[in-house]
């Protein structure tokens, strides 16, 4: 293996980010002086073309992977039994395309020059939309696999995993939205939210001592909140898997 960098740019085929935004990413990427790997895209690619990110891991000594959120591509990779090696991200859901090559140039000491610029295109052919669970926040609960209807999850009081992806129903998250830690995660979400990847927000600490007063009335509107809130997000829930349903019902009766 030599000593050498390349960068992993997804341009993803769910366009959680515009396309101008990745036109840009991919014209200012061929004008650097590396290895740039353009993945159409990278979800798919974990998938049906495991080894071409196993051999991509193995030919570099640094990777810098361009895409969405750190946690689920590191979840997703690690779901899928790839091991990249030591890889370091930029999210281009939250970092401008000034940003990103900022950093190429600053912190990673990319020159400018002429990129030997490889596309590498998926063969799977339906669109690689499927749950990436975060064992470090799965509490192995259960309640994704009993809400999802088409056999994506295996599950048993010792373990969850996703064992049939592109079962999953395209653009329905449901069963990440009943998950009470947020350790599902759907990369190809437009959305920019924990659902999508981002880290969970930390729990505010209560203060300490006896609760009273004016602290038991502001937690119980809060607990309030919270309650209608989470009634929202499952009665969402439940109309995503419902209209998934449907979809399968109406590709079920299709004449082939």
């Amino acid at each position: 293996m030599s000593n050498s960098t390349c960068i992993l740019f997804c341009r993803c085929g769910a366009d959680v980010v515009s396309r101008e935004k990745t036109d840009q990413l991919a014209n200012a990427f061929q004008q650097l002086d590396t290895d740039v790997y353009e993945l159409r895209d990278l979800c798919a690619l974990s998938v049906h073309e495991k080894d071409v990110l196993q051999t991509l891991g193995q030919r570099y000594d640094r990777k810098l992977v361009v895409a969405c959120y750190p946690r689920a591509v590191e979840n997703m990779l690690r779901q899928a039994g790839i091991d990249l090696g030591g890889f370091e991200m930029l999210n281009f859901k939250e970092l401008s395309t000034e940003r990103i090559l900022e950093k190429l140039s600053n912190t990673y000491q990319l020159k400018s020059g002429e990129a030997c610029y490889q596309v590498q295109v998926s063969e799977l052919d339906v669109p690689a939309w499927f749950p990436v669970i975060d064992q470090s926040l799965c509490t192995l609960c259960g309640q994704c696999a009993r809400f999802c209807m088409f056999g994506v999850y295996a599950y048993d009081k010792k373990s969850l995993t996703v064992v049939n992806p592109l079962a999953c129903k395209n653009n329905c998250p449901a069963c990440g939205r009943t998950c009470p830690s947020s350790a599902i995660m759907f990369p190809r979400l437009a959305e920019n939210s924990v659902l999508a990847g981002a880290i969970p927000g930390e729990k505010s600490a209560q203060p300490a001592g006896k609760k009273e007063g004016l602290f038991v009335l502001l937690n119980e509107r809060n607990q309030t909140r919270k309650n209608i809130f989470r009634q929202g997000v499952v009665q969402m829930a439940e109309e995503e898997r419902r209209k998934a349903l449907e979809e399968f019902k109406q590709g079920a009766q299709k004449p082939k």
